[in-house]
């Protein structure tokens, strides 16, 4: 690829990497500013009628996903990028049931790898905290808003999207529509010269497939800058003969080395589990996510999806929603399948989930953080004392899910580092101690 066209990709392919899950390539190095210094409204972005010049943000002249800008762009996305509706349908939404209790706010932890104590108040500024909710025994108990998203807003929720992805596959394979051991080539046949066609559905949900795939920027012709600018739902620039589109650039992956021996965190195979469910169901991931989950949970307000240029939903990282309505589907997960009374999925759903993939296979991706876990169904599976799992995002987005707690937590955040490993060390035991904090009252 030309450095021009790869330079006219930049900030589109910052804006994939945030979503999907990858390291960010405009995030900026050094000791950012803190929580507070980067509130967007402390700022000033996009103020004013019209804002000023500097304070704009705007594609694709604006890095928008640098820091300190993605703390207004992730709660902005579909004024820069085009989306699809996540409907919650035409009824009344259900309210969720309230005790707040004050106190949480003064539950202590001690970091991972050590150091000195700290309050749950505090590690939510250290986090960068946009959003955060906290449901225990299926009611509120904590909840707050800061920075650029309210209660009426919506947020990116990047890689959570893929455990969207995974839950849809995980009930069509309960109800017999999906089969997990299917050969991928045999539903999808487009996919039959690619990586994708020898693996299992299994493989790909539980991320396993052997990829021949990089996502190294330093390399001009790294498999990233393809795969980003396929994606694209920009017009293509002068010059560009690549695929144009998820399914097209998904159809060139190759193999490298035996699906099934490990585990690799790649965006790709939950496109390519779109696909596959797409072409079970006849319909796109968007509207399955709404007719199967979004318009039966009470939800509040409709999610959205970006697209590509065909207006495909970005499986991936594309969704965005409001807080309240992720703390609903960590309910379903936390509740088997049930919510307001009524079943939405069977409850080996979520057994199967809890249940974990290959710890062994994991274990070769080498998390720090995340020692004796594992990966099923595009959901992450911490195998601790409680049980927990969690659908993950970069920059700190969370559902966490505490069974032995009766707990769900829900975090957005705009943290200014896309690994978690960052964020993890304050933000997993603080889970743990509010959960055991709980268990007391």
């Amino acid at each position: 690829m030309s450095h021009a066209i790869r330079n006219s990709l930049l900030v589109l392919i910052g804006v994939l990497a945030l979503l999907g899950g990858l390291t960010n390539p405009l995030a900026k190095a050094g000791n950012p500013l803190s929580a507070e210094e980067s509130d967007p409204n402390r700022l000033g972005w996009m103020l004013g009628f019209p804002p000023p010049s500097e304070k704009l943000i705007m594609q694709p002249e604006s890095d928008y996903f640098s820091f300190p800008k993605l703390r207004w762009t992730v709660c902005h996305i579909r004024e820069l990028m085009p989306t699809t509706q996540v409907s919650r349908g035409i009824g009344d939404p259900i309210p969720l049931q309230y005790a707040i209790d004050k106190n949480i706010d003064g539950v202590s932890f001690t970091p991972l790898g050590g150091g000195k104590p700290m309050t749950w108040e505090i590690s939510l500024s250290v986090n960068y905290t946009d959003g955060i909710l906290i449901i225990h025994e299926d009611r509120i108990v904590y909840e707050r808003y800061f920075g650029c998203l309210k209660e009426t807003g919506k947020h990116v929720a990047m890689s959570m999207t893929k455990s969207m992805t995974g839950l849809l596959a995980e009930i069509l394979v309960s109800e017999g529509q999906l089969d997990a051991s299917a050969r991928v080539a045999s539903i999808v046949p487009e996919l039959k010269n690619s990586a994708f066609g020898s693996a299992t559905v299994r493989q790909v949900m539980d991320m396993t497939t052997a990829l021949d795939y990089s996502e190294d920027y330093a390399d001009p012709e790294a498999d990233i800058w393809t795969y980003s600018a396929a994606a694209s739902p920009l017009p293509k620039p002068e010059g560009y003969e690549g695929p144009n589109g998820y399914f097209e650039y998904l159809q060139t992956v190759k193999q490298d080395g035996v699906h099934g021996e490990a585990f690799g965190y790649r965006t790709i195979n939950t496109d390519a589990l779109g696909w596959i469910i797409s072409r079970v169901t006849g319909k796109n991931i968007a509207y399955l996510l709404s007719e199967r989950i979004w318009s039966d949970m009470g939800a509040e307000q409709d999610g959205y999806m970006t697209v590509d240029s065909k207006g495909t939903p970005f499986a991936g990282g594309g969704l965005s929603a409001g807080l309240r309505d992720l703390g609903r589907i960590g309910l379903l997960m936390l509740n088997g399948g049930e919510i307001n009374g009524q079943r939405l999925f069977p409850e080996a759903v979520v057994e199967n989930i809890r249940a974990g993939g290959k710890k062994s296979a994991f274990a070769k991706a080498g998390y720090k953080s995340l020692e004796g876990g594992s990966y099923r169904s595009m959901w992450w599976v911490f195998h601790n004392r409680h049980g927990g799992f969690a659908a993950r995002g970069v920059h700190g987005q969370t559902i966490y899910v505490d069974p032995t707690a009766k707990m769900v937590v829900v975090r957005f955040a705009s943290f200014p580092t896309a690994k978690n490993a960052k964020i993890d060390p304050t933000s997993l035991p603080a889970y743990q101690a509010v959960a055991e904090y709980l268990m007391r009252q």
